[in-house]
């Protein structure tokens, strides 16, 4: 499925892959946005040479999809993700690019400063939580996941779990336990592509999220289990004990724990209470 984004006044054909949640961009359409130029195509075969030169790798990762045209018809076009598209950004001497590259040179120094002080993560984190409109109360919490999730992951790394798809693996075996659903059905219930999941999970969601991982991580020191069949087991272990939870609530309340509720929401009823 494509569909088109507008970057300021131009539209740039995108296309969203559900299965590597990712977007990607036509990255011609992008040039001829940042440049202005009416010869998109050859800009960009000149910087593809330029990059080549220089010993980047990033041209020779672009990946083609077929997009619709203005004449209707598909065809097979050049595109970047988010992280390629940042990258080709700074490549192109622009006016219109440098509040891109503004942006991404303060990020960076963002995150060196996080590095050195992990403090500043949660400050800022804060404060972005707080200009997206979040409350204060839900803020608290989600600040508290991100610590039990960080004990988590630091006590997976401990036992020998592979960043990256063994991590999400045995996410994905939390997620169900508890909440009936693996981390994509759980996304689509709520209507969610990119989004961070918990971002956009109630407090209630928020909390037994929390047990099962905090659960996940007390059972795993005591078992400490040697490969990662053992931490499958484990991981499923701490997301039932928060599944019961959930289903003993679900019992008491009549209602569903899991919401469709997503980020739009929740930071719609934290306004509506400071309207109060």
């Amino acid at each position: 499925m494509s569909n088109i984004k507008l970057f300021e006044s131009k539209k740039i054909r995108s296309h969203w892959d559900a299965e590597a949640e990712k977007w990607y961009f036509a990255i011609v359409d992008v040039i001829e946005a940042l440049t202005g130029t009416d010869r998109p195509r050859k800009y960009w075969n000149d910087l593809k040479s330029k990059l080549k030169k220089e010993g980047s790798e990033l041209s020779a990762k672009i990946g083609q999809l077929k997009i619709q045209s203005t004449d209707g018809k598909f065809y097979k076009t050049d595109v970047a993700d988010t992280e390629q598209l940042l990258r080709l950004i700074q490549s192109i001497p622009s006016p219109n690019a440098e509040p891109f590259k503004q942006w991404l040179a303060k990020t960076g120094y963002e995150r060196i400063e996080e590095n050195q002080d992990p403090e500043k993560s949660i400050d800022r984190a804060m404060e972005n939580y707080l200009k997206l409109g979040y409350s204060k109360e839900w803020i608290n919490q989600r600040l508290k996941s991100i610590e039990v999730r960080k004990e988590l992951t630091d006590e997976w790394e401990n036992r020998g779990v592979k960043k990256g798809q063994e991590f999400a693996t045995l996410t994905d075996i939390i997620t169900q336990a508890w909440s009936g659903n693996t981390v994509q059905q759980y996304k689509r219930h709520k209507g969610l592509k990119k989004e961070n999941l918990r971002d956009n999970m109630t407090n209630l969601e928020l909390v037994l999220n929390m047990l099962a991982e905090a659960t996940t991580t007390e059972i795993s020191k005591e078992k400490k289990p040697k490969d990662f069949d053992e931490n499958k087991i484990i991981a499923m272990q701490g997301g039932t004990i928060a599944g019961n939870t959930r289903k003993a609530i679900e019992a008491k309340t009549g209602k569903k724990v899991v919401s469709r509720q997503n980020a739009k929401g929740l930071r719609g009823g934290a306004k509506n209470k400071k309207l109060k």
